[in-house]
């Protein structure tokens, strides 16, 4: 008999409970529900359906208990539940228990596809061709087991090429305010870094806005290597917290086959606002800003789990490079959200509403953005490069108040004077359309020729402001 078979007849056969226990909602506060009747049966993780007076089934998730009450949140609307409705909860044998937290049966056949964050297809493409059963939530590698990062990655685009070079297996936070440009780098990235796969997870994202990511900004090459995890931001919290572990779950599995994977989340923030939501309706005690302290325990669980795998028996490791972005409320770069995802990853890239309203794009600040693998995966000329763009950048910083009132007279510094001179065409360098794909050498011969004072070839260059 066909082995494969025999492992879907299995896997098959231990999805089956050995019985079905009955319980009653209680109570209903917010968006928690409280069940009676479980007793010692289920415990936090473990998923059970809230039966509707019409018959339909909600299926929720245990997230803590009050003394012999569970507490639940559902991942769908409470409506139709009311006092003393129906609880199913499935009873396993042994080692036939399913594991806490859901799992995913990821293959190969799921890229190219759109899934929400159970694994069900949302591009009407048919079922997904299911795969060995994974977790969705799981510890990151042993540290001490972990391959060490891989060689340096082309990202596509010219700016983070340059100034946040990143290596396979490297995480980089993206951090930016609201309509400054970051799912559009996202995009970007998704079509031109060089990987096997790609794991795009939108978590909270504009229902309207999601046809136009993978249709225009994606577009039929980005989704061809691509699996998108999708909860909009009218899902409920537990959905929205589901399509972080979904996606990470995808890629550890194209990790574990070897392959590198990409993976991009937007955004983190909206993760830990679904958390957060989560956390109060448990009844956790608000801390910074309204979070409570399981966020703060949380992100460095999920973040971890990015990066290199296990060293494999002939040497070789799978790679999860990460970017997970930050939606940076009120542009405030400090706040707690942001400082404790910077303090986890391994750099970060700050876009600024300055720059993006100046009309370059991406309007990545590249003299707040760093790379904790730089210079170290960059050869020594490559470092001097970039040394000296931003100094130059940063002198003519320094001094655009007194260049743009007309206080500052040519000849008065040479550095000054070489910052007016070169300014505009290493501005031109880090503009790029959203359609243009530049590889690690162009971008290099690119900066080489605006130091030497040449101007990137069919950009045409804006004059610096006249000084006097």
């Amino acid at each position: 008999m066909n082995p494969e078979f025999l492992a879907q007849l299995n896997a098959t056969c231990a999805s089956i409970p050995a019985a079905m226990a009955s319980a009653k909602v209680t109570a209903l506060s917010g968006l928690a529900v409280t069940i009676a009747g479980l007793g010692g049966l289920a415990s936090v993780g473990d998923r059970v359906s809230l039966m509707r007076r019409n018959g339909d089934s909600i299926p929720a998730e245990i997230i803590g208990f009050s003394g012999e009450h569970a507490r639940a949140m559902a991942f769908g609307n409470l409506d139709g539940l009311a006092s003393g409705s129906d609880v199913r909860f499935p009873v396993f044998i042994g080692s036939r228990a399913p594991q806490p937290g859901g799992s995913l049966r990821v293959s190969d056949g799921w890229v190219g596809r759109i899934i929400d964050p159970l694994g069900r297809p949302l591009d009407g493409k048919g079922p997904l061709p299911p795969g060995p059963s994974r977790p969705v939530r799981t510890s990151p590698p042993d540290a001490t087991l972990r391959a060490r990062l891989g060689p340096r990655i082309d990202l596509g685009v010219r700016a983070m090429n340059l100034f946040t070079t990143c290596r396979e297996g490297q995480r980089l936070g993206l951090f930016a305010g609201s309509g400054v440009g970051k799912s559009t780098l996202m995009s970007m990235l998704a079509r031109n870094t060089a990987c096997d796969v790609a794991v795009i997870s939108l978590v909270g994202e504009r229902g309207r806005e999601v046809r136009e990511f993978v249709e225009d900004d994606l577009g039929p090459e980005g989704l061809a290597r691509s699996v998108v995890v999708v909860a909009t931001s009218d899902s409920p919290p537990l959905m929205r917290r589901e399509a972080a572990y979904a996606a990470l779950t995808v890629a550890e599995y194209f990790r574990d086959e070897g392959k590198s994977a990409l993976l991009l989340m937007d955004s983190v923030t909206r993760f830990c606002q679904a958390l957060r939501e989560i956390g109060l309706s448990v009844g956790e005690p608000p801390a910074t800003r309204g979070y409570p302290p399981s966020v703060f325990a949380e992100l460095p669980r999920l973040l971890e789990r990015a990066g290199p795998g296990i060293v494999r028996p002939d040497g070789s490791a799978g790679q999860i490079s990460a970017l997970f972005s930050v939606l940076v409320e009120g542009d405030d770069q400090n706040e707690p959200i942001s400082d404790a995802v910077r303090g986890i990853l391994d750099g970060h890239i700050v876009m600024d509403r300055r720059i993006a309203e100046s009309g370059r794009y991406p309007a990545i600040d590249v003299l707040r953005s760093l790379s904790r693998t730089v210079p170290g995966c960059n050869s020594p000329d490559e470092n001097a490069l970039t040394r000296r763009a931003r100094a130059i950048l940063a002198t003519y910083s320094e001094m655009a108040d007194m260049i743009r009132l007309g206080a500052y007279r040519r000849g008065t510094d040479p550095k000054v004077d070489e910052a007016i001179t070169l300014q505009p065409i290493l501005e031109n360098v880090l503009t790029q359309d959203k359609h243009e794909r530049a590889t690690l050498q162009q971008s290099f011969a690119a900066l080489r020729d605006a130091l030497s004072g040449q101007p990137a070839r069919d950009k045409p260059v804006t004059p610096a402001m006249a000084v006097s």
